[in-house]
């Protein structure tokens, strides 16, 4: 049985949607709601004597639509065990539907076994969000997009390619290019390009450790040219230092650098400031901005619109992918 929008018939309360945000990022998940027009819901977190935490959702969930937003930012650890607790708790509360909205998923990083007998965190946490209680997930920009298909329950993957693109539409454009640090994130720079109508350039890199990367070569033109460096995420900022010394060899005029995910760990912002080739540094707010000295140049785009648009998607029934572009 239909209603006349096709949704589908079943009692109002069902589809009322309820949103809870962690403790992870509260500015982002007040801006969601913001946008969503609809309260963002409390969340008591109590953390015992034997430093474990328990967590209570402050709103009836029965039968209800709950969206929980937590990005696992530093401390990574603390913020993923929160986000189980509230899913478990969404789920023990019988909620209709969980969806845990991650803009930040940091153990996609952990994807694949890089040496003998080590864990691939990224398929391990996707099986706990699960078990914890997530029937599905919303996400921003995995660091490997093979982590999409660790979850046994729908992924709506996003990515912010649009905002960068209306971010650098009101820059000249004339003699740019986008460059990826590398080529596993070549087919996001070739979007981005594509929607700036320029060039694109790609670094050959090898990852030595987690603190040395090598790239020996760009493969492209990037000479004379006002470089775009597009990349998922700047922790130590180790890659893009590199890769400002390999264009600055090839003698790029200018370089404006754009990640979905900015950490500034160590003191990374402003070491990148410093280069003589950086203009600015564009990130979006999936993580909590992060007090470094070297703050001056960095330019924070709000996702907030994309992810509550998509929420609202998801709980209307719509299609995601064909507004936000599958990944």
């Amino acid at each position: 049985m239909a209603d006349a929008d096709g949704r589908g018939a079943y009692p109002e309360f069902v589809r009322e949607i309820v949103v809870f945000g962690g403790s992870a990022h509260p500015a982002l998940s007040a801006e969601i709601c913001a946008d969503l027009g609809v309260p963002q819901r409390p969340v008591r977190l109590t953390r015992f004597a034997n430093d474990c935490l328990e967590v209570q959702l402050q709103a009836n969930c029965r039968e209800r639509d709950v969206f929980v937003i937590q990005p696992l930012g530093p401390p990574v650890q603390e913020n993923l065990v929160e986000l189980l607790l509230m899913l478990d708790a969404a789920r023990g509360a019988s909620a209709a539907r969980v969806t845990a909205v991650i803009p930040y998923y940091a153990y996609a990083r952990s994807d694949k076994k890089s040496q003998p007998r080590v864990s691939i965190g990224g398929r391990l946490v996707a099986d706990l969000l699960v078990t914890a209680g997530a029937s599905r997930v919303l996400t921003m920009t995995l660091h490997a997009p093979q982590v999409h298909g660790f979850f046994s329950v729908p992924v709506d993957h996003l990515h912010a390619l649009r905002e960068f693109a209306n971010h650098f539409a009101h820059v000249d454009l004339r003699d740019a290019v986008v460059v990826s640090p590398d080529l596993g994130n070549a087919k996001n720079a070739a979007a981005l390009a594509r929607l700036l109508q320029v060039p694109v350039a790609a670094g050959a890199k090898e990852r030595i450790s987690d603190e040395k990367v090598v790239i020996s070569s760009i493969i492209g033109d990037v000479e004379g040219r006002d470089v775009i460096v597009l990349d998922d995420e700047i922790a130590r900022g180790t890659t893009i230092i590199e890769l400002l010394e390999r264009l600055s060899e090839r003698n790029a005029r200018s370089v404006r650098i754009a990640c979905t995910h900015g950490l500034f760990s160590d003191g990374a912002l402003k070491r990148i400031s410093a280069h003589p080739l950086v203009r600015q540094i564009v990130s979006t707010n999936t993580l909590p901005a992060v007090a470094d000295g070297g703050g001056q140049d960095l330019r924070v785009i709000s996702i907030a619109p994309a992810l509550a648009e998509a929420i609202r998607r998801i709980h209307e029934g719509e299609s995601v992918s064909a507004l936000f572009g599958a990944s």
